[in-house]
């Protein structure tokens, strides 16, 4: 069974760092590409960051430079560090493992950016 945990999620103010995290387990980690999206309710989920098992990494636009997505396929957890963080930030992030051409996803974590 596949399992994908968030955590680090919650209420920052505005600038401030946050590091979230997802566990995965029942997946051939270290051969997945791992994302990070996010959604706000009445917007498109939005891809905002992608790392490859070869750990080649993209970011969305309006986030390069401020987000970071690393991974450690020893612990089968990616990261995202998100810095300088913006009320418009504020959305449910999710954890998204693509393997083998099928999707799984992590229950979301909420993060709330306040100004």
């Amino acid at each position: 069974q596949v399992q994908l945990v968030e955590s680090g999620g919650g209420l920052v103010q505005a600038g401030e760092p946050l590091r979230l995290a997802c566990a995965a387990s029942g997946i051939i980690f270290r051969i997945s590409t791992m994302d990070w999206c996010r959604q706000t309710p009445g917007k498109q989920r939005e891809l905002v960051a992608r790392i490859t098992s070869g750990g080649s990494t993209s970011y969305a636009d309006s986030v390069k430079g401020r987000f970071t997505i690393s991974r450690d396929n020893a612990k089968g957890t990616v990261y995202l560090q998100v810095n300088s963080l913006k009320p418009d930030d504020t959305a449910v992030y999710y954890c998204v493992a693509r393997i083998n051409g099928v999707d799984y996803w992590g229950q979301g974590i909420q993060v709330t950016v306040s100004s």
